[in-house]
């Protein structure tokens, strides 16, 4: 690779818009992000959880996209074969919603075009607003191998789907057959169970009166939805219930109607619940249809695709549902039959695209048959052979799948895979063919008609771990990069997706697992927990997020807060927070450049005699090394935030507080060899730094590595740490004593309100003769960095008279500050401050005794008042602590 282009050196603040538009470039011309497959390396991959054509970027996409690029930019720089395939999903029914909204705009429907006009509609927009995402996420930084970027529907992966759809049609996994199924109203598609969103809503409970056929009695049902009693072709009881048994002879006559049903006796009834019957709708209702099947019962659907109700309701055809309740309810209650309305609470299914409430009803479908399937992908996890972190998804996992039913694959909309079936109209043969057939294969007939519903999006979703990589064929990418290494995404789809690339990984792959590992992150909710949404007013928009903080700011965040099991609650000042951390990185590597600009890159040799090195540089190189072994760990352990908070605390605290401040003396040094040690040493840290945090946060990394000296290639593609040889406990403790000693001075003249550029003395008590012999070898360092006037280091002593005191392990430290502290006004000043803190305090304390506003007042709002509380509790520790201070001074 060409060396980059050296800037002279960093301007005075950050400005990283010109900054992201730069590398973003740079890394593209420089074909970065492409994977190679050498021989002999060990490979990394992901494919990418397309986003939906539709989509825009939101913050779970930033947070599931910054997770995956943290990994793919470490696994680069750490020399493995590494693929991060991208792409989008062709989402039917949702792009369909947006070409038909855009349609009824021009006073159009889909059917005013036709099935070949629309779909060629919904490629054109495509083509023109389909990439917005893909450029949203490029914008993020996604380091993916964008040249290798596949949709659901382009020609490869439509290959793959009818390959797929054939193979298990031939082994008898998928069927078509009547079926109770999910349907959408508005979409006019069934849905898969996944599919439907359930709502607590509050309803109603109605009790109707169902009469004995005799006319000798009755018995009561009750129902939420009182329009499919007319669809009812039976009332069911538990066979031991002896009330009823003398029913099977004379059924029930349904209300509203002529007709009579009978009544069924059938385990699935809980005799205790109620009054102990149900009235059964196999047509309207998923358990009412297993009835029915075991009964061989008519099943009578009472409601069009539309849920409009149909010829077979009767006089209430032409009724929408639940205009039609309403008028059941109101005919029931006139002519004697409604016995009670009661208020119920309970879930309603919902289209998850278009909030429409869902209808059960029975309906010609092609299914995959799961259970084979799923059977393996459980063996699969239970083998270990694919992870899943957090381990408390584990019990889900297995829980759903034990339990999983066959799968509706066939969607009643034009956009999609279309089902590779076709029937001949004049034998009736049913072919299914990867290769559309011109003859029947059956009398030779070419009057052939091919299925018009299109496969669930799903299906060819499922496909995506192998399809993306050359399957069916044999690749080179399939050989280099399959089973993938880790899957990183939600886990609300965790079966809508997940699950089903582990059944069709495994089927199709002979057995090879689709990934590794699988990381589920939890949903980004704002900072009190809550979702986010625009009715709130509650979204965090990433896009304004980048703009306004820049990109590693915000994907810093978001690593720092992606912690395994745990909600994620996002507030925007810890955005801001962390921008600061990157300026503080920003402002530290100007002050190094300061020393290091004209020195050659060679000048960090002198880390290889670390040992030879003074205190401070072995300190550093120690801390560097336990730096790099518990971020390797982290991110190898999908540890996000433990990477960050490492990273953190490192740059700001140790890196930057106490390095940085420790060596400038060294730096501007006359002498050649400490100048040089501190040069060579402050160079060699920062570039471990600008590597340890580059998947994290690239931009500014890439952006200071581009001006340190040396012939530099990108950072992107530089090597990662490794763990040296450096880590010394007995420096890291030595250093930790004489940090301990400058702290304690340091906060004695804080709390006393010592005017930083004030000399002043200082004592130290230390019995320990070694601990006092290494404070006494430093003392000129920590009379630097505290600003003392002299510095008395004693095995005994009494305490000097009017000085503070500040105890550290063993060693007591005193400050005098007679002279320095105007004692009388400082007591002054503290008492009216405890005056005001206890008056707030006071006020806070009598809200949160108050059970009227615990009771009444938002959980937010509480909760703000216990934190006020803390924060006053701590201030009045903290001036209690002060008069105690100048109690002791006089």
């Amino acid at each position: 690779m060409t060396p980059i282009e050296k800037e002279k050196t960093l301007a005075k603040s950050y400005e990283f818009d010109n900054v992201e538009e730069k590398w973003l470039q740079r890394w593209t011309d420089d074909g970065s992000f492409q994977a190679k497959m050498e021989e002999g390396k060990p490979s990394f991959s992901i494919v990418i959880p397309p986003p939906n054509v539709t989509g825009v970027l939101h913050v779970g996409h930033a947070l599931n996209n910054t997770m995956q690029d943290v990994l793919v930019r470490y696994h680069r720089m750490c020399g493995d074969n590494t693929l991060w395939l991208p792409g989008t999903d062709h989402a039917g029914i949702a792009t369909q919603n947006v070409v038909e909204r855009q349609l009824a705009t021009e006073g159009k429907g889909r059917h005013d075009l036709g099935r070949e006009a629309f779909i060629e509609r919904v490629w054109e927009w495509r083509k023109e607003k389909g990439g917005t995402i893909i450029n949203q996420l490029k914008r993020m930084g996604a380091s993916c191998d964008w040249e290798r970027e596949r949709f659901t529907m382009d020609e490869g992966l439509s290959t793959a789907v009818r390959e797929a759809f054939v193979k298990l049609y031939r082994e008898g996994l998928i069927y078509k057959g009547d079926y109770i199924v999910n349907w959408c109203p508005r979409c006019l598609t069934a849905l898969a169970d996944d599919e439907v969103e359930h709502e607590d809503r509050k309803g109603k409970l109605y009790h109707i009166r169902y009469p004995f056929a005799d006319g000798s009695g009755d018995v009561v049902v009750a129902t939420t939805r009182p329009e499919t009693m007319l669809g009812d072709t039976a009332v069911a009881v538990h066979p031991d219930d002896e009330r009823y048994g003398h029913l099977a002879a004379v059924g029930i006559r349904l209300p509203l109607t002529d007709r009579t049903i009978p009544v069924v006796f059938d385990h699935h009834v809980q005799k205790d619940f109620g009054t102990g019957a149900l009235k059964v709708t196999p047509a309207h209702d998923r358990d009412d249809y297993e009835i029915g099947i075991r009964h061989s019962l008519e099943v009578m659907k009472v409601m069009d695709d539309h849920g409009v109700m149909n010829d077979k309701a009767g006089a209430y055809a032409g009724l929408d549902r639940f205009a039609c309740r309403k008028k059941i309810v109101a005919d029931l209650k006139e002519q004697g039959f409604l016995v009670e309305i009661e208020d119920y609470d309970h879930a309603v299914g919902q289209c998850y695209r278009c909030s429409t409430v869902v209808e059960p009803t029975t309906s010609l479908q092609w299914f995959v048959s799961v259970r084979p399937l799923a059977d393996k992908a459980i063996a699969a996890v239970r083998d270990e052979r694919i992870n899943i972190y957090p381990k408390t998804w584990y019990n889900t996992f297995y829980s759903w799948m034990d339990n999983i039913r066959d799968w509706c694959i066939s969607r009643q909309i034009w956009w999609g895979h279309r089902i590779p079936a076709w029937t001949c109209k004049d034998c009736g043969e049913l072919m299914v063919e990867s290769v559309d057939p011109d003859t029947c294969s059956k009398c030779g007939s070419a009057n052939l008609e091919q299925e018009t519903d299109v496969l669930d999006t799903w299906f060819s979703s499922a496909l995506w771990p192998f399809s993306t990589m050359g399957w069916p064929e044999n690749t080179k990418e399939l050989e280099t990069f399959y089973p993938t290494s880790v899957l990183i995404t939600s886990f609300d789809i965790l079966f809508f997706w997940v699950a089903r690339m582990m059944m069709f990984g495994i089927h199709f792959m002979d057995g090879a697992v689709p990934f590794k590992d699988v990381y589920l992150h939890a949903l980004v909710r704002d900072k009190h927990g809550k979702k986010m949404s625009k009715s709130t007013g509650n979204v965090i928009d990433p896009l304004e997020v980048m703009a306004q903080y820049g990109t590693d700011a915000m994907r810093f965040t978001l690593t720092a807060f992606a912690a395994q099991g745990r909600e994620i609650k996002l507030d925007e000042e810890r955005i801001e927070g962390y921008r600061y951390f990157i300026n503080k990185l920003w402002n530290a590597a100007r002050f190094a450049l300061m020393h290091v600009e004209e020195c050659d890159a060679s000048i960090t040799d002198v880390v290889s005699n670390h040992k030879e090195l003074p205190l401070i540089h072995q300190w550093i190189l120690s801390r560097t090394a336990k730096t790099t072994a518990d971020v390797r760990r982290a991110l190898d352990e999908y540890h996000f935030n433990d990477a960050a908070s490492v990273l953190y605390q490192f740059v700001w605290h140790e890196f930057c507080d106490w390095y940085l401040e420790w060596i400038k003396a060294d730096l501007f040094s006359k002498d050649v060899t400490k100048r040089d040690q501190a040069r060579g040493v402050l160079l060699h840290v920062l570039e471990t730094i600008l590597k340890l945090i580059h998947p994290i946060t690239p931009f500014v990394t890439e952006e200071i590595w581009s001006v340190l000296p040396g012939d530099r290639a990108l950072l992107v593609t530089s090597e990662y740490p490794l763990v040296q040889p450096w880590r010394n406990e007995k420096v890291e403790g030595q250093m930790e004593l004489l940090m301990g000693v400058i702290t304690g001075i340091r906060n004695i003249r804080s709390e006393a309100d010592v005017h930083p550029s004030t000399k002043i003395d200082a004592f130290v008590l230390c019995v320990d003769g070694e601990k006092a012999d290494l404070i006494r070898s430093f003392a000129t360092a920590i009379s630097d960095i505290t600003r003392l006037a002299s510095l008395n280091v004693t095995a005994e002593g009494d305490k000097p008279s009017d000085a503070a005191t500040y105890i550290y392990q063993d060693i007591e430290m005193y400050v005098p500050l007679k002279g320095l502290v105007d004692v009388d006004k400082e007591r002054e000043k503290l008492s009216r401050e405890q005056l005001k803190v206890e008056k707030s305090l006071k006020q806070i304390n009598g809200k949160l005794g108050n059970e009227k506003f615990l009771a009444n007042a938002p959980a937010e709002v509480v909760e703000k008042e216990k934190e006020k509380q803390a924060e006053l509790e701590a201030k009045l520790a903290k001036i209690e602590d002060a008069e105690k201070r100048l109690a002791e001074i006089g």
